[in-house]
């Protein structure tokens, strides 16, 4: 396994961006590589930091387009496929989720590191029929918040920030979601206050 990952991790690095974009499509569609394209983001930014916007966004079309994969396929019949796959108590509470808080559902897991269920919530938002603008919206802006903050993290601690992805990545990225969600919490109950402000 070792010797899979370091592999993966030569063929990203000498793609550089496009060899990004393809480690995310595949951790977020049909192989799970938990913290490798977090990890591969920082060496990335590491190596050219003027590159960092860059290598955010590849990581995040991958991830969008890996989850668009699917979406689509549990859009196209897959609840009856879950229910044989997941417990069906599971994913009736999942949908519950998304009645009760909309996107909100999807962008939480989005920024979570493993090992947050994403692709359960990726595929029920599927079986939920989230329009796909909506879905792809929620899903490139909860992980780009996230890629963006790991390569600014890299800018600023260098080595540090790898040594630590490296030791106590899961830490680092709950540390990183925490912070994230607690922005768009705020954000979110700030649009909700000011839509309530009648206008004069």
């Amino acid at each position: 396994m070792k010797a899979f990952i370091s592999w993966i991790y030569g063929i990203a690095l000498s793609l550089g961006g496009p060899g990004l974009f393809a480690i995310a499509f595949l951790d977020s569609s049909f192989i799970s590589l938990p913290q490798i394209n977090d990890i591969l983001v920082v060496l990335m930014v590491q190596a050219n930091k003027s590159r960092m916007p860059y290598y955010a966004l590849m990581a995040t079309a991958g991830s969008v387009a890996g989850c668009y994969v699917i979406y689509y396929l549990a859009r196209k019949g897959g609840e009856a496929f879950l229910r044989t796959r997941v417990h069906p108590e599971r994913v009736t509470r999942t949908l519950d989720i998304y009645k009760r808080h909309g996107l909100m559902a999807l962008m939480i897991p989005a920024i979570l590191p493993p090992p947050a269920p994403f692709k359960l919530f990726v595929l029920l938002a599927g079986v939920a029929e989230v329009r796909p603008v909506h879905f792809v919206l929620a899903v490139a802006s909860a992980r780009g918040a996230r890629y963006l903050a790991l390569g600014v993290l890299a800018i600023y601690f260098g080595d540090t920030a790898l040594t630590l992805m490296q030791t106590r990545g899961r830490d680092v990225a709950l540390a990183l979601a925490a912070l994230l969600l607690v922005a768009a919490l705020a954000w979110w109950r700030w649009n909700r206050r000011y839509a309530r402000i009648p206008e004069p």
